[in-house]
């Protein structure tokens, strides 16, 4: 081996380089792994990644980064396996007594007092050296500058270049001193050229990527090594003569077999003008015409934002143009985001039946991510055999005594062994189950989950870089982004950015969009593909029309997603056309409600809720006397369930009730039972029940295919009301009573329209704001005052006049407002515009990018001030959405000194739970009022027998007595199986 600095190696360098460890016997199967052997594993992992894993797309940008076409595979190679290059260094190799006293022998030494209670990571110790390193053989700044954040990132956070300076009293012994510079640099010279690199300076890039290419490199980086971390196939070599590249290769085909992990659908081919009737059994509409040749006319990667009435077939055309975008751009999976768990449940199916169209081979590898996804029967038998589905399950470690917390990716598993990742479960007949472990999920090819998978990849935690990679290299589809909020929409927009600079195809769904949040949306992802701080699309086009469909990109970048200076100007395309059904003219009306004033005693509103309560039921006793099907919206679980009980004194069993408040398992049979009774001719069989009443909460206001013959709802921001609108008359074919025959919404939750401002709630006014209370409250007046739904009536047409109510409903000027509401509206103008600014900022700060630190052109001190969460699943919805968070539970009732589940089958003494019992005993799950938050978290543990249990182990129970009421911090607690969870303070306020 000679010195690539010039000048003859020591004899005893190689020996000294073969003393260094990588693994400690205790994490490599009982045998100490050389440091050369994991770092050699880690780069025949990447070649696997690269042969059966990555994008084209990916393969096309690391090609332009090496140098050219055939360059990339091995330079990828290279970045990977060099991660754990700051273990070199005495900071590591002490930490091992066993391998540290090898390490001395061969000659290597430290001083042990100047070590004590000093620590260096190994990931910044990595970065450290490469600066070092690498500029001696002749890298540029700008090749090292953007590199090592990616090596000394490697554990989940980018440091600063200051940070990664060893601590000055060391007096140099943390790095090394003596020996310790030349070994190092012989490592790096042996494990590069072991690589088929002549040296290290033939390794260096030829040109930087992008920082969103870079966040993508690093996610797979921490994926190769995890996986050539386990100990189950890459147990330790301790003999340096046994460690070659070879070697390493066939270590990591074995692995690669027995993990079974899998790429997408690879190179896949352009769809034909067929290909819409194959996947779906019918023609196009002429919206889904139009979406699907908006996605053929781009020229490079961009944003698609489609806008279409409900019912219109925006996903059918969505999951087409992913595939034709896909095909032209390189991408090689799909993540289908949902606005909630429930919405994600059917969309998972219906990705999995598109799938299997196009492939057979496809289905399986499509993973469901929210945290009830074990709920779902298609899921559950997907991984039936896997001993891995709870992310719970498995836990970051400490990694070799200390180094780096929360590195190691296996954990404990759901059978108590440590260390290992099980290989998929032979009776599995999902994804790989590599991919079903923590922080993974998004890195499978096809994934449906909620939204918030996307939004904490926009987050500054831990890891996030996995999250992020996972999207890199597919199709994107958001569905109803118009459901996110001011907070929510922050780290939209920053994933929007990000995946913009990335050259990753994103398709919004949406029933339609104020004109500002559009602008913004394709404002986002265009600042991102130009790569600038800001970027505002002034020249975006209006729709003219609607259905409607928007597509932008940069110009210039066809075929190079990793480019980073963007053309100046983006290419829009606009276009719209009629939709596939006639207007409903749906009539409006109003049943007033006395709200009484803000500061009224608890006594009054409790009286004016049970007239409002009383007057609701009055008019479905009127409306319903010939029979109907009744769909109410009530914006708190409270008033829906006061309505329920007395509607269910008149009607009985006619009546069902649906809200977040029920026990998992009665709002999974419940919601199933409604979509039976109320859903398409497909699933009721044509057969509708005589009467039926269903109480919902917001619930039933999306993706909720219910129809109703009337429609009952409190005032929301209208386009929210227009999406309950969508529930109402919503299939062809449906016999409806005579009285029901025209599609009629009844509005209440407002005091009377016609003199000033009116009240609200406190509720409704707690969620949506006072402001777009009073618009929607404008715009419903206007409708009563001045027939619009044809025949003399007063209304609205859906969905013609639906962008232009969204349009009214979000500006900011009073032209639409009644003169006698403006000073009303001005003031509440005012406190919500305020309110708004002050949740944008709250978000701002957890935004995986700081303001003014969007052109950065590395990782470098990305994480600075980041949070302190490690970007679990469990912490995803309370940072990405507003709102205090709450706690789930489960409900166990104890019948003496036995608990039981909900449904009454008994437990042990300690609540241990086997396995025929697990199921019934999870449908217990409910969510507490964040106002029990504090006192869950105070009160509430696992019980005993779950503290072993993979999946009850973080559970805390809630006992109740045998009448199903507890006693919570201030709060009585009650589960009624036909109202849910019910509170009653027990202390006056």
């Amino acid at each position: 081996m000679s010195d690539v600095w010039g000048g003859v190696v020591n004899p005893g360098i190689e020996e000294m380089v073969g003393a260094l460890w990588g693994k400690s016997a205790e994490k490599a199967g009982g045998r100490r792994n050389v440091l050369l052997s994991h770092l050699l594993d880690t780069a025949a992992v990447a070649e696997r990644l690269w042969g059966g894993f990555l994008a084209p797309s990916t393969q096309l940008v690391l090609d332009e980064i090496a140098g050219g076409p055939g360059k990339g595979r091995r330079f990828f190679s290279w970045l990977c396996g060099v991660h754990d290059y700051g273990k070199a260094t005495p900071a590591f190799q002490r930490m091992w007594p066993e391998g540290a006293e090898t390490v001395q022998k061969a000659g290597l030494t430290w001083y042990d007092h100047l070590l004590l209670r000093k620590t260096w990571r190994h990931d910044r110790a990595g970065g450290h050296l490469l600066c070092r390193d690498l500029a001696a053989v002749g890298w540029t700044e700008q090749q090292i500058d953007w590199l090592w954040p990616l090596i000394a990132g490697h554990h989940g956070r980018f440091p600063t270049r200051r940070e990664l300076t060893p601590a000055r009293t060391a007096r140099g012994h943390l790095a090394g001193t003596g020996s310790w510079p030349l070994v190092q640099r012989a490592l790096l010279e042996r494990f590069t050229t072991e690589l088929g690199f002549e040296n290290i300076a033939a390794a260096a890039p030829a040109r930087m990527p992008s920082r969103a290419v870079q966040l993508h490199l690093s996610g797979l980086i921490v994926m190769a090594d995890w996986i050539a971390s386990d100990e189950q196939h890459f147990a330790g070599v301790d003999d340096p003569r046994l460690v070659t590249y070879e070697a390493a290769r066939d270590r990591a085909a074995k692995a690669w077999s027995a993990l079974g992990l899998h790429r997408g659908w690879g190179q896949h081919e352009l769809p034909g003008p067929e290909a819409f009737h194959d996947r779906f059994g019918q023609h196009p509409r002429p919206s889904q015409t139009m979406v699907i040749e908006a996605a053929r006319r781009m020229t490079a990667p961009g944003l698609l934002v489609v806008e279409a009435p409900m019912g219109e077939g925006k996903t059918k055309a969505a999951l087409l143009a992913a595939e034709i975008l896909a095909a032209r751009f390189g991408a090689d999976g799909v993540f289908v985001g949902m606005p909630t768990q429930a919405t994600s449940d059917p969309m998972f199916g219906q990705v999995r039946t598109w799938l299997g169209r196009i492939g057979e081979e496809l289905p399986p590898r499509v993973a469901l991510l929210h945290g009830k996804r074990m709920f779902n029967p298609e899921w559950r038998a997907m991984v039936a055999g896997s001993e891995n589905d709870d992310d719970a399950s498995r836990f970051g470690g400490v990694d070799e005594y200390g180094d780096c917390w929360d590195d190691d990716p296996y954990g404990v598993t759901s059978d108590g062994r440590d260390g290992a990742t099980p290989a998929a479960g032979p009776g599995a007949r999902g994804p790989a189950e590599w991919f079903l472990g923590r922080k993974r999920g998004l890195l499978c090819p096809f994934v449906v989950g909620t939204i918030d998978q996307l939004l904490l990849a926009a987050t500054r935690t831990k890891h996030v870089m996995l999250r992020m990679s996972g999207l890199m290299g597919k199709v994107v589809i958001l569905d109803e982004v118009h459901a996110a909020d001011i907070h929510m929409s922050q780290f939209l927009m920053e994933g929007l950015r990000w995946l913009g600079q990335a050259g990753v195809p994103v398709v919004l769904l949406s029933a339609t969009l104020p004109p500002r949040q559009r602008q913004d949306l394709v404002s986002s992802y265009l600042a991102g593909a130009l790569s600038r701080e800001e970027y505002t699309a002034d020249g975006l086009p209006e729709p003219g029309g609607y259905p409607s469909v928007t597509a932008a990109w940069p110009a210039g970048r066809a075929g190079h997603p990793a480019e980073v200076d963007g053309s100046p100007e983006p290419r829009y395309l606009v276009e719209h056309c009629p939709g596939w059904r006639t207007d409903l003219s749906v009539v409006l009306d109003i049943l007033p409600e006395a709200v009484p004033p803000p500061h009224a005693q608890r006594k009054e509103r409790d009286e004016a809720e049970e007239a409002a309560a009383r007057a609701v039921a009055d008019l479905l006793e009127r409306e319903l006397a010939t029979g109907g099907c009744a769909l109410v919206i009530r914006n708190s679980v409270a008033r829906a369930q006061k309505l329920h009980t007395l509607l269910r004194k008149r009607y009985g069993a006619e009546v069902h009730l649906l809200h977040g408040r029920l026990a998992a398992g009665d709002r999974a049979d419940r919601t199933a039972r409604c979509l039976r009774l109320l859903g398409s001719a497909r699933e009721t069989g044509g057969e509708r029940p005589k009467r039926l009443i269903l109480v919902a909460t917001q619930l039933a206001e999306q993706s909720f295919d219910v129809d109703a013959d009337l429609l009952v709802t409190d005032l929301a921001p209208v386009d929210l009301l227009l999406q309950r609108i969508g529930r109402l008359h919503r299939h062809d074919g449906v016999r409806r009573p005579d009285r029901l025959a025209e599609p009629r919404v009844v509005v209440t939750g407002v005091t009377a329209l016609d003199s000033g401002a009116p009240r609200f709630p406190g509720v409704s006014e707690a969620v949506y704001g006072r402001f777009l209370l009073l618009r929607a409250a404008a715009q419903v007046r206007q409708a009563l005052n001045g027939p619009q739904a044809g025949d003399g009536a007063a209304g609205w047409r859906v969905p013609g006049q639906v962008p232009e109510l969204v349009a009214t409903g979000y500006e900011t000027s009073d032209a639409a407002l009644p003169p006698r509401w403006r000073e009303a509206a001005e003031t509440a103008r005012m406190k919500w515009e305020a309110t708004e600014r002050q949740r944008a900022e709250t978000a701002s700060a957890s935004l995986l990018t700081r303001r003014g630190d969007r052109e950065a052109r590395t990782l470098a001190g990305l994480h600075v001030a980041g949070r302190a969460e490690n970007g679990d699943d469990a912490t995803a919805e309370w940072l990405v959405r507003d709102g205090a968070p709450t706690v789930e539970v489960i409900l166990v009732v104890r019948e003496g000194s036995v608990p039981h589940t909900l449904n009454g089958r008994a437990l042990s003494v300690n609540g241990d739970v086997g396995e025929e019992l697990l199921d019934d005993l999870l449908a217990g799950t409910v969510r507490l009022p964040q106002s029990l938050t504090e006192a869950a978290l105070r009160e509430l543990r696992p019980l005993p027998g779950w503290h072993g249990h993979a999946r009850l182990r973080y559970c805390p129970a809630l006992e109740l007595d045998h009448r199903r009421t507890a006693v919570l911090g201030e709060y009585e607690v009650t589960y009624d199986h036909a109202l849910g969870l019910l509170q009653r303070q027990l202390t006056a306020t």
